[in-house]
């Protein structure tokens, strides 16, 4: 079942909170070229987010304004752990409160889905996206490293 689309007016005028859709795939893969943190990150491919998709449909949430996505944010479950990925704004929109509304409504749905402990992807060289996790509560957990074996 898909979540609800949701508007909020602000300075840029209306922007519509909602699940993505199959069609936007493109759109998405686009957007994450220009206004993602993509250093020493996979490529992401059309197959993977319409894996994603087709998985769990309301994990990928987008902020969409004047018919084009300016933020995005995936509330993923595993079936054991809850992960937040991919929060991007799109960078002539930010500082007007979209990211806060992405992840507002990522932490609802995670809490809804049962959610006591989240956790979030933040590149070590990401000086911004620090920031903006740190200023919602988030904090590196010193006694865990990420380990990776690419395939």
């Amino acid at each position: 079942m898909a979540s609800p689309s949701l508007r909020q007016n602000g300075r840029m005028g209306t922007v519509e909170y909602r699940s993505a859709e199959p069609a936007e795939v493109p759109a998405l893969l686009e957007f994450w070229a220009e206004a993602g943190e993509n250093d020493s990150r996979p490529a992401d491919s059309e197959d993977a987010v319409e894996a994603l998709l087709l998985r769990d449909p309301d994990a990928l949430i987008v902020a969409v304004a004047d018919g084009r996505i300016v933020g995005t944010v995936i509330a993923g479950f595993d079936g054991w752990r809850y992960h937040l990925y991919r929060l991007a704004v799109d960078p002539d929109s930010r500082r007007r409160g979209i990211g806060s509304a992405l992840l507002d409504r990522a932490e609802s749905r995670l809490r809804d889905l049962g959610a006591t402990r989240i956790d979030a992807m933040v590149l070590d060289a990401n000086a911004r996206g620090q920031a903006i996790w740190r200023s919602r509560g988030y904090g590196p957990q010193p006694e865990w490293s990420r380990w990776v074996r690419h395939l």
